[in-house]
């Protein structure tokens, strides 16, 4: 209690000026409407700028979760398009279904699942994406992934039950089955390793017409890719007359230096369809189990 008495007594005079300053500002401002207009003015100027601040810091966590919940929400609607359905067959009385249907009686083909991209490369021959979604939520190996605007971004190739594992379009091993938008004509789209804004597709007959600008797809003969997303568009064709299929040149749809949110698409069908193929090949294709 001495040293508050002390401390006051040694800085009595300046807070007595103090004082007497804060009582003439304030018989100022309170009887003189233009200093009062001048004080709020910049009051208002003040406050404005501190807001603005604080708006901005705000918006930078906010606008992050708003676009992981409009992230969610474009989730819940792809899964309600009408090509992720594949129409009953009616011609024929099924006795026993066991594909998920939903409450319209359509089986559902794809079911798409959100998840955000925690780890990316580019700069390599074989690149990987990591996910922040494992098998815990439902994610399996050969899963496609697209990007949050529907373009074609990879394949799951590896899964632990946190995170999943992304072979990306830009890794050499990486193959695709791919179709021109305006034809539906397919053949296989791949990477060299060279360039990552230039993809490579195969195995187009020259019958088909082609030109740069043309867009292409991913194809319905795809077991892992929902048909009709976006892959790329034709940049270039190379002239080669010692084959008759084309080798074009594809810039990619997806930004691969800038994947943020992605979907993780399931065929719900890929089980029976990879098992029916891989039997058939080893039934007719294996010399022992079929001599001729």
């Amino acid at each position: 209690m001495r040293n508050v008495i002390l401390f006051i007594r040694r800085y009595l005079t300046f807070f007595t000026f103090l004082l007497l300053q804060i009582l003439s500002l304030w018989f100022l401002y309170s009887y003189n409407k233009f200093q009062q207009a001048q004080f709020l003015q910049w009051a208002n100027e003040l406050t404005g700028q501190v807001n603005t601040r604080y708006k901005r810091v705000e918006n930078f966590f906010v606008l992050g979760e708003e676009n992981k919940r409009l992230h969610r929400v474009n989730d819940s609607l792809l899964n309600l398009l009408a090509q992720q359905y594949v129409h009953p067959d009616t011609t024929k009385r099924m006795v026993v279904d066991t594909i998920r249907q939903d409450s319209t009686r359509q089986t559902r083909r794809y079911y798409f699942r959100p998840a955000s991209v925690i780890y990316n490369s580019t700069s390599g021959e074989k690149n990987y994406i990591q996910l922040d979604r494992g098998s815990l939520a439902g994610i399996t190996e050969n899963m496609s992934v697209l990007n949050a605007d529907g373009s074609a971004v990879g394949i799951i190739v590896s899964v632990s039950p946190h995170f999943s594992q992304v072979m990306s379009l830009l890794h050499v091993r990486q193959k695709v089955n791919v179709a021109l938008q305006k034809t539906g004509d397919f053949g296989t789209l791949e990477w060299d390793g060279a360039d990552p804004s230039e993809l490579l597709l195969k195995g187009l007959p020259k019958s088909v017409p082609v030109k740069v600008g043309d867009v292409v797809v991913s194809s319905r003969y795809s077991f892992n890719f929902p048909p009709g997303y976006p892959v790329g568009v034709v940049s270039g064709i190379v002239s080669d007359n010692s084959t008759n299929f084309y080798l074009l040149k594809v810039r990619p749809s997806a930004r691969f230096n800038n994947l943020q949110h992605v979907f993780v698409v399931e065929n719900l069908q890929y089980t029976e369809q990879s098992k029916l193929d891989e039997d058939t090949r080893k039934r007719i294709e294996d010399p022992k189990r079929n001599p001729r």
